[in-house]
């Protein structure tokens, strides 16, 4: 009988792949049981749903730094989520790795981001503090498995949800190409943001401190370019995924000087305080008139309380439809004259 197109990419993998990578038929498997598909691994089948959901889609319009920007070019969080995408399977591709797991990771790791980036994350953490707060990447799995698809979830398998949980934290992941994205999403995003910050005027190029320069590269591609083949090379030396300690020191200070000059900065976030402003007024007016939630999160308020389903909806908002409903809700409309 002849084998399936999935099946010749399995036994490929045998071949090819190294034997600290995740092996599409050693997967722990997805939370319920599914017939094999015969074209495409069960990692390429990962892809597929999230590439297709509404959660990814969403991103397009969500703030990576700058908040809805004036400008074509500035990173938004699906671009952010397409260069850790491309980043992990470039280190991944030179350890031998599972490229299509680490590209299932990367696509889905920032589906928990909230509308207006970490400002909104904060502001959502305060009005949940006495539930446990509200964290991204564990917002990122809840969306996985009980938001999409009207509650059903998107059933991924064991090895993407965990990569996607570990993407940031204290809890490690399990599978190396979950260690390569998490590298891979740092070194995205402080070089990316330093590009956006000098494009916003931010930053000047020469305000940049000479050893990140010297180090890592002058423009951007450089820089990227540095970091990855210092992980591949770093990690096929000591079988971890594991930078370089000369250039993980590197990318550890340049990490704290956005901080104190991007993140942090006065002029870049001096819209932020409007941010909570937002975010508290649709929370309170959803959580004290339930009935205006749409019927999935009614759902959700009624198995895991009506707080949660709140935020699950004010979360899973883009920049512009928060601002839009805002309006709607608080903003007198102009009277018209006729």
């Amino acid at each position: 009988m002849m084998e399936s197109p999935r099946e010749v990419r399995e036994a490929l993998e045998a071949q090819m792949l190294s034997p600290q990578a995740s092996f599409s038929t050693r997967t722990k498997g997805r939370e319920f049981d599914e017939a094999e598909c015969e074209i495409r691994t069960c990692y390429q089948r990962d892809i597929d749903r999230v590439i297709y959901c509404n959660t990814f889609r969403r991103l397009k319009d969500k703030t990576q730094v700058f908040l809805r920007p004036e400008g074509d070019h500035y990173r938004t969080r699906l671009t952010h989520t397409l260069e850790v995408s491309r980043i992990s399977r470039t280190v991944a591709r030179g350890l031998q790795l599972n490229e299509d797991l680490t590209e299932a990771i990367a696509l889905a790791h920032d589906f928990g981001h909230t509308p207006f980036g970490h400002a909104g994350e904060r502001a959502l953490h305060e009005i949940l503090k006495d539930e446990g707060g509200f964290k991204h990447n564990e917002q990122s799995l809840r969306i996985i498995e009980r938001i999409e698809r009207s509650g059903n979830g998107l059933n991924l398998t064991f090895e993407t949800k965990d990569g996607v949980l570990c993407h940031t934290g204290e809890k490690k992941p399990e599978t190396m190409e979950g260690y390569v994205v998490r590298i891979a999403d740092r070194i995205a995003y402080v070089n990316h943001d330093l590009d956006d910050a000098i494009r916003a005027g931010i930053i000047d190029e020469k305000d940049i401190p000479e050893e990140f320069l010297l180090a890592l590269g002058k423009k951007h591609g450089e820089r990227v370019n540095t970091l990855v083949l210092d992980l591949i090379n770093e990690s096929k030396n000591t079988g971890v995924i594991t930078l370089s300690p000369s250039l993980a020191d590197v990318l550890g200070r340049f990490r704290d000087y956005m901080y104190d000059n991007v993140y942090l900065n006065i002029k870049a976030k001096s819209e932020e305080s409007k941010v909570y402003g937002i975010v508290s007024e649709l929370f309170n007016f959803y959580h004290d008139t339930p009935d205006e939630l749409p019927d999935d999160y009614k759902r959700v308020a009624k198995q895991d309380g009506l707080k949660r389903a709140v935020s699950d909806y004010v979360s899973g908002m883009t920049d512009k439809y928060a601002v839009h409903v805002y309006e709607r809700l608080f903003i007198p409309e102009a009277w018209q004259v006729r």
